[in-house]
């Protein structure tokens, strides 16, 4: 990919680090859009989110515009974490694409992020763009898990929703992206194996779809550079898997052959402890990546065995380098 200036909307999370280390270490000038300043050695522009400022001249002449901004899904779903979870994101999105629509040199694309959440809870068969189902009517399920789904619904309406005929936009569908960064899902899921807390959680039965950083920036790198592809687009590896062998394969990367199974019950009383909804291990995920299947993408990692034990021996070298416990 060409230098290109880059801009990440909400850049300061593990994503936007991600993307952003990717960038900078290609030689790319990056500009990071945030509520406070960070350590990054890129630039970062100062805003709320909510407001027009100083930061849309940066989007000016322009290549990449990306949007990560959004309250953590990784909460309990009160009344107000609701309501702040989606007006996070609706909200940044239709900020952007108002200041996007009023640009001479508007960015060529613009990816904003959104989720594979939004297909429904899935044990019969693999959700693509083409025929996937997208959730919210399904009889019996969890009010939290219709509450996530309108959120993605609301946040890919906001931004098709802007007239900007100049940029081409792409919603990223992404699965769990796993790195292994400290504070990271990876960390975290890495961290219960090694406590021998690794086990099935609930049935097992339930898919996870996942992908890995390295196939994650490519796909991105991947979607900038083609001109003909713009809409939705599920960024996962193409092989999700049931919980149970996700857990079983994780565990023999990290070389622990034993893991407590957690049973539905402990993991919504869990969850109440740890400040967060089960829907994040319990909801099944069967997204796979059509249209850059398609469109001829070549993943690295397209199954979670090795992928896993790459994730392990990165995080066994971070933790040796940076004194982890």
């Amino acid at each position: 990919m060409a230098t290109k200036r880059i801009v990440i909307a909400g850049g300061n999370g593990q994503v936007g680090r991600i993307l952003g280390r990717h960038w900078h270490g290609a030689g790319h000038s990056v500009t990071v859009l945030a509520r406070r300043t960070s350590d990054a050695p890129w630039t970062t522009e100062i805003w709320d989110g909510k407001t027009a400022g100083q930061w849309v001249s940066t989007l000016e002449g322009s290549d990449v515009l990306v949007n990560l901004a959004g309250r953590s899904v990784n909460c309990r779903y009160t009344p107000a974490n609701r309501k702040e979870i989606k007006q996070s994101r609706v909200q940044t999105t239709e900020l952007l694409g108002k200041a996007v629509a009023q640009l001479a040199s508007p960015p060529k694309v613009w990816l904003n992020a959104s989720t594979a959440t939004i297909y429904r809870h899935a044990l019969d068969r693999p959700m693509d763009e083409a025929s996937g189902e997208l959730g919210g009517n399904e009889i019996g399920v969890p009010d939290t898990w219709r509450f996530s789904i309108d959120v993605a619904k609301s946040w890919e309406a906001a931004f098709f929703s802007s007239a900007i005929p100049k940029t081409r936009k792409i919603a990223l569908r992404s699965a769990v992206i796993l790195s292994p960064d400290r504070g990271g899902i990876f960390d975290v899921l890495l961290g219960l194996v090694r406590r021998g807390l690794g086990g099935t959680a609930g049935d097992g039965k339930q898919y996870v779809s996942w992908i890995h950083e390295t196939d994650f920036v490519a796909a991105v790198d991947f979607l900038i550079a083609r001109d003909d592809l713009e809409g939705v687009v599920n960024l996962s590896a193409p092989n999700p898997l049931p919980n149970s062998e996700f857990m079983r394969d994780l565990r023999k990367a990290a070389g622990i052959p034993i893991g407590l199974p957690a049973q539905r019950l402990m993991l919504e009383v869990g969850a109440v402890f740890l400040r967060t909804e089960t829907e994040l291990i319990l909801k099944s995920r069967r997204v796979i990546p059509g249209r850059l299947l398609t469109a001829g993408f070549d993943f690295r990692f397209p199954r979670w065995r090795e992928a896993a034990e790459d994730l392990v021996r990165r995080w066994r070298v971070g933790a040796e380098v940076l004194g982890w416990k």
